[in-house]
């Protein structure tokens, strides 16, 4: 009555699924590691290849469903944009990145709260500039997440954090004003 065959075959379809979730699991694990660590350097003032995150994206399957790779493409939105804040005064956008557009701005929602850690090294070096120049992003990029009618969710969480970050370099520039 039951075609064996059949099972058979759904048996080895879903055990290759499985291997190709793990396989999307370890991969996202490695660009979240080397995206903390890009960051990490990039505050220390290291210099930092781009490379070998880079191809471990490109191997991530742009179409799976699971968390993990989410968090994998937010954290390398984060790293990206840090990195190309800092060496090229500018943020990629969303094509260049190869990124979609949710994965995009919770990876931006993220930079900002790098970008405050930066203001407040770049205040002890006394870069008032550069805190000022921080201030001033934080707040256009703010603006924009505004126009936007966000659902209750992790991007309306991390969204909302922008406006704790911008409260934080606000402080600081003040604090920055009163030294000058």
């Amino acid at each position: 009555m039951l075609n064996k065959e059949e099972f058979s075959k759904i048996q080895e379809d879903l055990k290759n699924k499985d291997l190709e979730r793990e396989e999307v699991i370890l991969l996202s694990r490695d660009i979240i590691r080397e995206s903390k660590m890009i960051i990490y350097g990039l505050h220390r003032g290291d210099e930092v290849s781009l490379d070998k995150m880079r191809e471990l994206f490109s191997k991530l399957g742009r179409n799976c469903k699971i968390g993990i790779a989410n968090t994998a493409a937010q954290e390398y939105v984060e790293a990206l944009t840090y990195y190309y804040f800092v060496n090229e005064k500018r943020i990629p956008n969303r094509e260049e990145l190869k990124v979609n557009s949710e994965e995009y701005l919770l990876g931006l929602c993220d930079l900002a709260g790098e970008l405050v850690r930066k203001a407040v090294k770049d205040s002890i070096k006394k870069n008032f500039d550069s805190v000022l120049e921080i201030r001033d992003f934080v707040e256009e990029l703010y603006g924009e997440f505004l126009k936007f009618n966000l659902r209750n969710g992790e991007l309306r969480k991390k969204s909302d954090s922008i406006r704790w970050n911008l409260n934080k370099l606000e402080e600081l520039a003040l604090d920055v004003s009163k030294r000058k």
